[in-house]
């Protein structure tokens, strides 16, 4: 299949992405709220004593602390808990600020944990997310979050606990967000790899792209790892393990910024380490990947597909796949992950190129979505 090389476009940031142009206070992810409210809700369903505030641990090893804005406890013993925690976004333009994370608990007879969604919390009805079709869109690590908060307060294994994590106005919330078109019904996810919202997509998030790129710049070092966020740092640091911590710049969506950048401090390296999503809208020519300003072009997956060799079946899949992990999955399952994956790499490779022009050298890398292993590359990294 011929090869056209896409038109370069760094589209431009959203109205509500540059009304806070110097702020970068961070916030919490629903995940991280959801958390505190299951722990704050346990709690009180142990003790019969309404909760105040709750602490919790974040996937990095940090405890945070979160005001609870309401807790009610039922029955004499306690049969039943409900704590609501409100999400502060910090600086992001986030359609879930304010947002009313409710968990309602109660004993169940089974010893562990049973997690599901209330109203306001959406249903997975569409493959490649991750998440089981049919159950609740809280993805996996605040599932986690969530059950080692738990088992804080009781022993899950001598105990079992029912938590339904609810959201009032979660379907408004929703109408907002991409998730209708990704099988997302009903209501918001519950999201989160760190805990913690970064204002990613605010003009001061990109300021400090470029600003992390000149500090890098100034201690002499010529190669930038430009990753997509955290999971993606851990794995380009293992990727890279004899480059120092300044090298590695978390760009969220702004890699065409971090690339200019690199270029005018006369970096003679870029590294990209991404997941297949963004790694598909770069390869499109998408240098600014905001959800508002891109999206993922299936099509392009499909002609990476039938070049990896992929049959007409496996490209037609692909072509009208849910998302790009979803793509990701189907050529996982069709044995086709690695080399549709090199391709995929040496096209982002190829735009970012003449992105930066022909003193950079470029390469790039794509992890699985745990970020634990790299499964494809530009030719740096054999698989």
């Amino acid at each position: 299949m011929t090869y056209a090389e896409p038109p370069l476009r760094e589209p431009d940031l959203p109205r509500t992405a540059k009304v806070r142009p110097t702020a970068l206070r961070t916030g919490w992810t629903t995940g991280a709220c959801a958390t505190a409210a299951a722990k704050a809700a346990v709690t009180a369903l142990v003790t019969g004593v309404p909760q105040p505030e709750v602490e919790i641990g974040l996937p990095a090893g940090r405890r945070v602390r979160f005001p609870v804005a309401r807790c009610e406890v039922t029955g004499t013993p306690p049969t039943r808990a409900e704590v609501v925690v409100v999400k502060d976004a910090g600086d992001d333009p986030d359609v879930t600020h304010g947002a009313e994370l409710t968990a309602t608990v109660h004993w169940a007879d089974v010893p562990g944990l049973r997690l599901a969604g209330g109203p306001g919390v959406g249903t997975v009805t569409k493959p490649g997310l991750g998440l089981a079709v049919g159950g609740p869109a809280i993805n996996d690590t605040p599932r986690r979050m969530i059950g080692e908060a738990v088992a804080e307060v009781v022993d899950l294994g001598e105990v079992g606990v029912h938590v339904v994590i609810s959201v009032p106005r979660g379907e408004i919330m929703a109408r907002k967000t991409t998730n209708r078109r990704l099988g997302i019904l009903g209501g918001i996810s519950i999201l989160g790899t760190t805990g913690v919202v970064r204002p990613f997509s605010t003009a001061s998030w990109r300021a400090s792209v470029v600003q992390a790129v000149h500090v890098m710049a100034a201690q002499g070092e010529r190669t930038v790892v430009l990753c997509t966020g955290g999971r993606t740092e851990r794995a380009a640091r293992a990727l890279l393990p004899d480059l120092p911590e300044v090298c590695f710049v978390e760009v969220g969506d702004f890699t065409g910024a971090a690339v200019t950048a690199a270029v005018g401090d006369a970096m003679t390296g870029v590294v990209f380490v991404g997941m297949a999503g963004k790694l598909a809208k770069l390869a499109a020519g998408v240098l600014m990947t905001h959800y508002t300003r891109s999206t993922v072009d299936l099509s392009l997956l499909g002609a990476v597909t039938a070049d990896a060799g992929g049959d007409p079946a496996l490209v037609a899949a692909v072509t009208e796949a849910n998302t790009g992990r979803h793509a990701y999955e189907l050529w996982e399952a069709a044995g086709l992950l690695g080399p549709a994956g090199d391709l995929l790499c040496q096209r982002v490779r190829d735009v970012l190129r003449r992105f930066a022009g022909p003193t950079v050298t470029v390469d790039v890398a794509m992890v699985d979505f745990a970020g634990a292993r790299v499964v494809a590359s530009s030719g740096r990294w054999p698989r």
